[in-house]
């Protein structure tokens, strides 16, 4: 018997919620917000980073690069740790930035560690990026009546809120 091939879902589409409460039958449990919301999280941002391919770079290192960029300097094992890898996979990526002129090296004060930090070039990518994911999710937002963008206003205090908390 040929197995069953299952037609691929397109990666825009969220799966629908399939517990009773999510149908409609009673309140959401913790566990099925949690579930909706990791789902929808992954999605948008799945979305939003297709506009990243037009910085050219590819996605660990423009990671490592938001980083530095947005968290500022680092040693090389705090930006493994940050993005959770390990060193010599992160030495990897520090050494296409650095080729790419996008990070430099740079010695503390007394000599004794290096740290990362993006140069001008690495930076402007960056906030380049950042602007292109924050207009496709505006543009979408805009169709939106106001009452729901409020809504969505206090959900991302709520949001807040939950990060806090984790």
């Amino acid at each position: 018997m040929a197995p069953v091939k299952r037609k691929k879902r397109p990666a825009s589409e969220a799966p629908a919620a399939t517990s009773p409460a999510a149908r409609g039958a009673g309140p959401l449990t913790p566990m099925e917000v949690a579930d909706q919301l990791h789902s929808a999280a992954i999605h948008l941002l799945r979305l939003l980073r297709i506009r990243d391919r037009e910085s050219g770079i590819g996605p660990a290192q423009l990671s490592a690069l938001s980083v530095l960029v947005f968290g500022g300097p680092r040693s090389l094992g705090e930006l493994a740790e940050a993005e959770q890898v390990r060193p010599p996979t992160m030495s990897r990526i520090v050494a296409g930035l650095q080729r790419s002129r996008l990070i430099r090296r740079q010695a503390t004060e007394d000599g004794r560690r290096i740290r990362l930090t993006a140069t001008a070039k690495g930076t402007k990518i960056m906030w380049e990026g950042r602007k292109r994911r924050v207009e496709t999710l505006a543009k979408a937002l805009a169709s939106l009546p106001e009452e729901e963008r409020e809504r969505l206003r206090q959900a991302i205090a709520l949001l807040q809120q939950v990060i806090r908390n984790l």
